[in-house]
């Protein structure tokens, strides 16, 4: 229960870190963000779509998830997209250092939170799926 409180209360913060950058994003389309933003370049787009949009669709459904899953099958897709963010965050991360090169406490706050989901995911749900068989 506290686990799941927990994983709530991250998809929380990451939500408003999402919902921040998707405006921010907007606003860039139009023209009204000066000078450089993350959201400006490449790196700020998967999947043909602004990162913070699909930032803003995860976190409400992870938090939501967690408390309904019942069943391996519900527990291993709640684990391989935990798994798929904090991979995706990994990768985006590697980016804004080496590649970008530009400050983004938002970004950084996702992927944090991304990385925590992933841990507590699995310590949630993995001794489950493994006791049960995959």
């Amino acid at each position: 229960m506290v686990v799941r409180g927990v994983i709530t209360l991250l998809c929380g913060v990451a939500l408003y870190a999402s919902l921040f950058m998707l405006n921010k994003s907007r606003r860039a389309a139009r023209g009204e963000v000066k000078g450089p933003s993350v959201v400006k370049t490449p790196r700020a787009h998967l999947f043909g779509v602004p990162n913070s949009l699909l930032g803003s669709l995860y976190y409400p459904g992870m938090a939501i998830a967690v408390w309904v899953a019942r069943g391996r099958i519900s527990e291993l897709v709640i684990l391989i997209a935990a798994l798929g963010a904090a991979a995706t965050s990994a990768y985006l991360a590697y980016s804004l250092i080496y590649v970008t090169r530009r400050e983004c406490p938002y970004c950084w706050t996702a992927h944090i939170v991304n990385w925590s989901l992933l841990a507590l995911c699995a310590y949630l749900f993995l001794p489950n799926i493994l006791n049960r068989g995959v």
